[in-house]
């Protein structure tokens, strides 16, 4: 196959829009090279014009560098290597960046991943209102605009969580367009979607258009058949730049009648070295033909939730069965429910005459499963991956060798017998997971959207090894798919929508009967019929005028209004490129610190598992601390090994037996005896008197009598030892006043009194501890949730990509765990007050002051541990590894700081835990004020600015 030189070859030539569009590019991008790590090449020396005013699509499959381009292009990642200039401007350039931001609108890739899911559309929406500056009935205005443009309307007040895929889609749109963008970025918005919400999107888009044809939009997609509506397209591969043109010019430049056969044209010729278009022969069926697969009223509910809605099908042995549907139609679990990896809540279903049974591991080995995510291990080699998959299902021991090299020769994987998954392209990958699914030659094999993300030869590679599965071993196929192209090569087809089967034909019967040019405009034909067409928004065209086969290509400029096209044009300043004056960026906005403030407060509100932790663990854990953890050495257990068993030895022991310190057991028989009970921890104290002891006492001689003491614990043991020894001397002394009658004196006596706790309880000294060492712990953690949970759910992105600063984000999430920890501040001093009697002998004020600047510095360590953080469980260790240990350590509360040597005592020093460890105690224990704490007050408020101040550095306001 001759491939036809692709522009890219040259590097240093950019792809430049046509001649017939004079203004200036909206972007342009020179030598730019990103890499993940040191080895994956995201993108490669990539140097690009893109025209304005115009709708430009990137095209390719996934990992090819489309998304990260776009990321780049909207300021949401950092620049490596080369030049990405927006709208006139430097993107490396921060104050441009900050300049510009207002005017891009970035749509990431993933069904409502710029959206909060706890939080309705309306609310939503209001806060990306919010960001943009909008005052109150401007925002009303947009929101009712949009909504209504959109049909999102009468779904104001739905959490954008339980929206169907393609409502959220729109959602994510309208948070884009709120502030009238100049440059709209959208990163695959309609993967995932049925082809009405697919249509439906794109006629919004086109309306929007008309109605702002100075903005430029910017689209990645998977899907050829939308690229063709698009008035410029990139198409890209490996990280680099194929071809650039229009639509028309592709074709004509490939002589291709389809935008994916030029795409195939157009790769590198070791990627279309021998590649044939798939063919797949006729099925060969008669009515004798066995059923593989029969559902009847097959139905799953979680809850009050419907996922499959009464399901019947048949599917014959050999036959290729396809499944379509959007994200969430019932898909994944019917499968799921014919592999018996789910219990059907209603309804049957028979595999090769057998009722399926999750218990059943016969009928399961007849069953290969290859799931939407590839089920591999990445650890093993893709030998062992094989190896174990062959075992698991029983294959025998003596024929698994033979069986994995079976699959590498089949599935082409003996080259690579030897490497980690991870280390495969997309394509190998795949086939990987379905050798594994095969491995064990099963009659059966449900692939669930095995294709999604691979190049087109990749797929077809992939379509041919499934055709030689059905056609010369009758393996029967079941596979869900969201590519039309990949459904007409199916021999049957069911469409799905909410969680039910509209139709199960041949593709060319659905065709024929809707009186349909295409598959796709069939499936709309029958979503509109099944009723989604309810929520559309008012003029949304026909299902034939939106689909791609009816949108012509059209020039660059097509879209532009009349004013604009016509007559030379001017080259206009690069900051008024859309002739949108920049306005000034401030520094800080407090309505969009409040903005943050305000989803914050609502998402906790809405989140039991985070409120309840945030007001009920800290006083569970106060609970358990205060009547855990005690100080107090009371109640020891004892027992006596009297080997003289005289009148006086008894007088001893009884001395002991009369403390309040312990509790007489038992007396001991021997010395096995003692030494098992010690051991067993049934007694912290043995005392052995000797044999003789009343003698030897009666004639002046010396006794010694021996004291046994658990040492496992070496502060109680050596308080038992004080024990002990106090009630010895004063066994002696009462001895010699009864015996002799004389009273022994000391020429010095000292007399011990305790101010502040006279009794020497643990409470009173625990409980000013405990309090601040939980306000330290758990409003830490929760702050450093907050926002790592954003990185996980991919909402982080609202941060580089909307004019938010970084002090306007973190005080925004910091606000409402202050006011949490207050409040919790609040119930622990009244349980200590009320419950455990530890009363505010000093200013509670003063505390109340000292509470608040230590809650600012504990939720600001919690932000500064989620700056370097990217996971909820790392955020959780690392918050309570810096917490805990700092404060129970260094900061006094078991050993005092001036005490303390070399780091230990350098970390006490400068440790916020320290002086708030010394104001509690101060006012609980010795009533004191501010005029006696103030100093304390300096160190803690110190701390604040030195802590947000690192973590606002720290923080990114770009992925890195």
């Amino acid at each position: 196959m001759t491939v036809p030189p692709s522009p890219s070859s040259s590097p240093s030539t950019a792809l430049s829009p046509p001649p017939g569009n004079r203004l200036p590019p909206v972007v342009h991008v020179a030598g730019v090279t990103l890499r993940y790590g040191r080895k994956t090449v995201a993108l490669d020396n990539v140097c690009l014009d893109l025209p304005a005013r115009s709708m430009v699509g990137l095209i390719g499959p996934d990992g090819v560098g489309k998304s990260t381009l776009l990321s780049l292009i909207a300021g949401a990642r950092k620049v490596q290597t080369g030049t990405v200039e927006a709208l006139g401007g430097d993107m490396t350039n921060p104050a441009h960046r900050d300049r510009v931001c207002p005017r891009i609108a970035y749509m990431p890739q993933g069904l409502g991943k710029n959206l909060y899911p706890t939080l309705s559309v309306e609310e939503n929406l209001q806060f990306f209102a919010r960001l943009f500056g909008h005052d109150a009935p401007e925002r009303r205005r947009r929101i009712d605009d949009l909504t209504h443009s959109t049909g999102l309307h009468p779904f104001l007040d739905r959490p954008a969580g339980k929206l169907s895929g393609g409502m959220k889609q729109k959602l994510g749109l309208c948070c884009s367009l709120i502030h009238d963008p100049d440059l709209l970025v959208l990163d695959e918005p309609t993967t995932g979607v049925d082809p009405l919400a697919r249509a439906q999107f794109w006629a919004l888009i086109a309306r929007i258009r008309r109605a702002r044809p100075a903005m430029s939009v910017i689209v990645a997609t998977a899907y050829m058949d939308e690229a063709q509506r698009f008035d410029w397209l990139v198409a890209m591969d490996a990280g680099r730049v194929l071809a650039a043109g229009t639509p028309a010019d592709l074709l004509a430049r490939t002589q291709r009648d389809t935008l994916e056969a030029a795409f195939i044209d157009l790769l590198p010729a070791e990627k279309t070295r021998g590649y044939e278009p798939v063919a797949i022969p006729p099925l060969p069926v008669d009515e004798h033909t066995e059923i593989a697969i029969e559902a009847q009223d097959l139905t799953m509910r979680f809850g009050d939730f419907v996922a499959v809605d009464h399901v019947d099908f048949r599917i014959r042995r050999g036959e290729i069965f396809g499944f379509l549907g959007s994200n969430g139609c019932g898909k994944t679990t019917t499968m799921k429910l014919l592999t018996g990896l789910l219990q059907a809540s209603d309804g049957r279903a028979w595999l090769f005459g057998h009722a399926v049974d999750p218990r059943d591991i016969s009928t399961r080995r007849r069953v290969g499963y290859m799931s939407q995510s590839f089920s591999l291990y990445t650890e093993l080699t893709v030998r062992q991956n094989l190896e174990l998959h062959a075992r698991l299902f029983h294959v025998p021991e003596a024929s698994v060798g033979a069986r994995v090299m079976e699959m590498a020769q089949r599935f082409g994987l003996a080259e690579v017998l030897g490497a980690l998954p991870d280390t495969l392209a997309l394509g190998m990958r795949q086939r990987l997971s379905l050798a594994v699914a095969m491995v064990h030659k099963p009659e059966l094999l449900i692939l669930d959207e095995p294709t999604s993300g691979v190049d087109p030869i990749a797929r077809d590679n992939f379509w041919r090894l499934l055709v030689a599965l059905s056609r010369r071993n009758r393996v029967t196929i079941f596979i869900s798919t969201h590519f039309m192209s990949e459904a007409e090569r199916c021999d049957r087809i069911s469409l799905m929508h909410a969680g039910k089967v509209l139709v199960s034909d041949p593709p060319e019967k659905i065709t024929h009967d809707k009186g349909a040019a295409t598959l796709e405009q069939a499936f709309i034909e029958f979503l509109v019929e099944a009723g989604s067409g309810a929520s559309l928004g008012p003029g949304t065209p026909h299902a034939s005028e939106t689909s791609a086969s009816s949108v012509s290509s059209v020039s660059p400029v097509s879209s532009v209004s009349s004013d604009s096209a016509s007559g030379p044009h001017p080259p206009p300043a690069r900051e008024t490129l859309t002739g949108v004056t920049l306005t000034q960026h401030k520094a800080f906005s407090l309505g969009r610190m409040t903005s943050y403030l305000w989803r914050e407060t609502l998402e906790l509100q809405r989140d039991p598992v985070r409120a309840t932790l945030a007001l009920v663990g800290s006083l569970v854990l106060m609970l358990v601390m205060g009547y855990g953890i005690s100080m107090d050495v009371e109640d020891l257990r004892y027992a006596v090994l009297d080997r003289d068993q005289t009148t006086l030895s008894q007088n001893y022991a009884l001395n002991i037996a009369g403390s309040r310190y312990f509790i007489e057991q038992p007396p001991i028989k021997d010395d096995t005896d003692m030494d098992r009970r010690l051991r067993d921890g049934e007694l912290a104290l043995a005392i052995e008197i000797p044999p003789g002891f009343a003698r030897d006492v009666s004639h002046g001689k010396a006794v010694e009598i021996g004291a046994w003491i658990d040492g496992a614990m070496p502060m109680r043991a050596e308080t038992v030892q004080g024990y002990v020894q106090g009630m010895h001397q004063n066994w002696l002394a009462d001895q010699s006043l009864h015996r002799l009658g004389v009273r022994p004196t000391a020429s010095l006596n000292i007399e011990t009194r305790y101010r502040y706790n006279p009794d020497v309880k643990s409470l009173p000294a625990m409980v000013p501890a405990v309090i601040p060492l939980l306000l330290l712990m758990l409003p830490a953690m929760l702050t450093a949730l907050s926002v790592v949970r954003e990185k996980e759910l991919g909402s982080i992105l609202n941060l580089y990509v909307t004019p938010v600063t970084r002090t306007e984000f973190l005080i925004g999430k910091q606000i409402p765990y202050i006011a949490l920890a207050m409040l919790n501040f609040l119930l622990m001093a009244l349980i200590a007050v009320t419950l455990f009697g530890v009363p505010i002998k000093g200013s509670f004020l003063t505390l109340v002051s000292a509470v608040l600047i230590y809650n600012v510095v504990a939720t600001g360590i919690g932000l500064l541990a989620s700056t370097f953080t990217r996971s909820q469980i790392a955020a959780l260790f690392f918050t309570m590894i810096g917490t805990m240990i700092p404060a129970i350590q260094f900061s006094g509360m078991l050993t005092p700081v001036p005490s303390m040597e070399g780091s230990g005592r350098l970390i006490g020093e400068i440790y916020p835990s320290t002086y708030m460890l010394i104001v509690s105690r101060g006012v609980f224990n010795k009533a004191l004020g501010f005029a006696d704490l103030g100093n304390d007050f300096w160190p803690m408020l110190i701390a604040v600015p030195v802590i947000l101040g690192a973590t606002i550095l720290l923080l990114n306001k770009q992925e890195t």
